[in-house]
């Protein structure tokens, strides 16, 4: 029985976890605006002490790859890389996106047969994929821009459940009966473990050294509000 430690990082939520052989024995999530690089360090330590009284040692850690936050991203990623060669451990990499996406796969309705995660990108702009009810990926993630035909092809084979921090502002544009939308949810360490659990059976790990986030885009800076 693996036990593998989650870090997911990829919007304002930051949470960790840790399984064993794929079910859920410790978790710490905070759902408001935080400093990733603050709590980040603090949940690992939980996690690790845990793990510890348990007599379980951490055999691998598994880390949100993106796209998402450019900022979020860089600290889950350099944590599980430190992480992995201070322990000599492997390290895998999950797509944000499929990590939201299991995280519905299995309180959807019957006759909902395709997922669309999608996490925020500003404006009206969203990183999106298509999954299956199997999470079998259908369309591989993009930058949508969205309007009323960008999800119109799959909107007209059935119905399409939209979820994820960038699908509320899409709500208004997407006006299909075959949309479903689901409020508050966001990609979580604790979906993470069937897929990180499948990943370690199968030895798909990547290279500690070389690894880097899946940004989707370039990082673009902003120029800091004026304090009154």
């Amino acid at each position: 029985m693996a036990c593998i430690l989650h870090i997911e990082t990829s919007t304002r939520v930051c949470s960790s976890a840790l399984s064993l052989d794929g079910k859920i024995i410790f978790e710490r999530c905070n759902p408001e605006d935080a400093s990733h690089s603050a709590s980040l360090g603090v949940y690992v330590q939980e996690a690790v002490a845990f793990a510890r009284r348990e007599l379980r040692p951490v055999e691998a850690v598994a880390v949100s790859a993106g796209p998402g936050s450019y900022t979020g991203l860089r600290i889950g990623v350099s944590e599980a890389k430190g992480l992995g060669y201070g322990w000599n451990i492997p390290v895998i990499a999950l797509p944000s996106l499929k990590i939201l996406a299991a995280s519905v796969s299995t309180i959807l309705p019957d006759d909902c047969y395709l997922l669309c995660p999608m996490i925020d990108a500003r404006r009206m702009e969203v990183y999106a994929a298509i999954y299956d009810r199997q999470l079998n990926l259908i369309r591989d993630v993009q930058a949508d821009i969205v309007d009323t035909a960008t999800y119109e092809a799959f909107l007209a084979q059935g119905k399409v459940a939209f979820f994820g921090d960038g699908a509320e502002k899409c709500r208004a544009v997407i006006p299909s009966e075959n949309a479903l939308f689901l409020e508050n949810r966001v990609p979580l360490a604790t979906a993470m473990a069937p897929l990180a659990e499948e990943a370690f059976r199968n030895k798909d790990f990547v290279d500690t050294a070389y690894f880097e986030p899946f940004y989707l885009k370039e990082f673009q800076a902003t120029t800091p509000k004026k304090r009154i």
